[in-house]
C-alpha cells in the first residue's frame, strides 16, 4: 500500500485525536480522545468502540499478524468503556465531557488464543499526542447508575483495566454529593498495574465516605496470601473494610472485568433454573445472600456487570 493510499484512508476513516496520553508501563495507558465533533449526552459507565486501520504498524513483541491484501485497508475496531480521571490536572474533580475528550484505560494485548493475533492494541500502543484514529459516535450501553439512590451503598468490584467505568461512575456520585458509603476494590498482578491508585488515596483523603481497596495476586509479598474479590467478599474482609454489612435492601454492586471473577449464570429456558459457572463468581456468592443480578435492561437487579471478554 503507497504513502499516498495510507493518507486517503486515514482521511476517510480517521475522525478523532489523541489529546494525551501516559503509559503506566509498557503494556499499560490512559489514553484521552477528542473527537471532531462534539460529544453527545451519556451515562457514566457506558462504552463505544475505538478504530485503527490495519495499515498501521504495530507494536514490537506482539503475536506475529497476517493481514490478507484485501483486508489491508479495512478499520480493526474494538469497544471500550469510557473511564475517567475523576481529579484533573489541579487536583479539583474533573470538569466532566465538556472537556470535549473521552478517557479509556487499556492494556496492551500482545498474543491471543483466538485464531487471529490481537489487531488493535499493538497499534493503540504507537499512538502519540496529536495522532489520529476512529471513535465511533454512538455511545451506550446499561452498565450505568440508574436506580442508585442518594443514600445507597455502592460497591465497585473490578480487575485490571475494569476499573475504568468505575471511576466514571465514582466522578459521578461525589460530584452529585453522594451520602451513601461507597467502596472501589481492583484485582491486578502486580502493583504497578494500579495506573489509579494514587488518585484514589487522594480521594480517601478528602471523602470520608469512600474506601478503595487494591488487590495484587503475583507481588512477591502476597504470593503466598493471594487475595481474589471473590476472597475478599467471603472472608468478611471487604464488609470489614465497607464499615457495615452487604445490605441488598440498600446496596447497589458493580463488577466490570474478567468474566471469571463476575460469573454470571446461563439460565434454562425450560425450567428457568440458574447454572452459575465454575470457579466461583461474585454473582453466585452475592446472590445466595439476597442479592439479584440484572437480566438485561430491563430486569434489574442490584448486582450489575460489564464483561470485557
Amino acid at each position: 500500500m503507497t504513502p499516498e493510499q495510507i493518507t486517503e484512508l486515514k482521511r476517510k476513516h480517521y475522525n478523532a485525536t489523541v489529546a494525551w496520553l501516559r503509559k503506566a508501563h509498557s503494556d499499560l495507558m490512559a489514553i484521552r480522545i477528542r473527537p471532531d465533533w462534539k460529544l453527545p449526552k451519556h451515562e457514566p459507565g457506558q462504552y463505544t468502540s475505538i478504530g485503527m486501520g490495519n495499515w498501521e504498524p504495530r507494536h514490537p513483541g506482539c503475536q506475529p499478524e497476517v493481514v490478507k491484501p484485501e483486508e489491508e485497508g479495512r478499520i480493526v475496531k474494538r469497544a471500550y468503556s469510557i473511564g475517567c480521571p475523576v481529579l484533573d490536572d489541579s487536583g479539583n474533580l474533573w470538569a466532566g465531557p465538556e472537556t470535549g475528550w473521552l478517557e479509556f484505560y487499556i492494556v496492551l494485548v500482545r498474543e491471543s488464543s483466538k485464531d487471529r493475533a490481537p489487531g488493535l492494541t499493538p497499534r493503540l500502543f504507537l499512538l502519540r499526542e496529536g495522532d489520529r484514529l476512529q471513535l465511533t459516535e454512538k455511545i451506550t450501553g446499561h452498565f450505568t447508575l440508574e436506580g442508585v439512590k442518594l443514600d445507597d451503598t455502592v460497591v465497585f468490584l473490578a480487575t485490571g483495566t475494569g476499573e475504568a467505568p468505575h471511576n466514571y461512575m465514582l466522578w459521578k456520585l461525589l460530584g452529585d454529593r453522594h451520602r451513601g458509603r461507597i467502596l472501589s476494590a481492583c484485582c491486578v498482578r502486580y502493583r504497578r498495574d494500579l495506573a489509579y491508585l494514587a488518585t484514589h488515596e487522594e480521594l480517601m483523603r478528602r471523602y470520608p465516605q469512600y474506601t478503595y481497596l487494591s488487590l495484587t495476586t503475583r507481588e512477591a509479598e502476597t504470593a503466598q496470601q493471594k487475595v481474589y474479590i471473590q476472597d475478599l467478599i467471603t472472608s468478611g474482609q471487604l464488609e470489614e473494610r465497607l464499615g457495615q454489612a452487604l445490605d441488598p435492601a440498600r446496596t447497589h454492586v458493580f463488577l466490570c472485568g474478567n468474566p471469571k471473577m463476575i460469573g454470571v449464570p446461563v439460565k434454562d429456558h425450560d425450567t428457568g433454573k440458574l447454572t452459575y459457572p465454575q470457579p466461583l463468581g461474585v454473582i453466585e456468592i452475592l446472590e445466595k445472600r439476597g442479592f439479584k443480578a440484572d437480566q438485561g435492561s430491563k430486569a434489574k437487579g442490584n448486582i450489575h456487570f460489564e464483561e470485557y471478554w
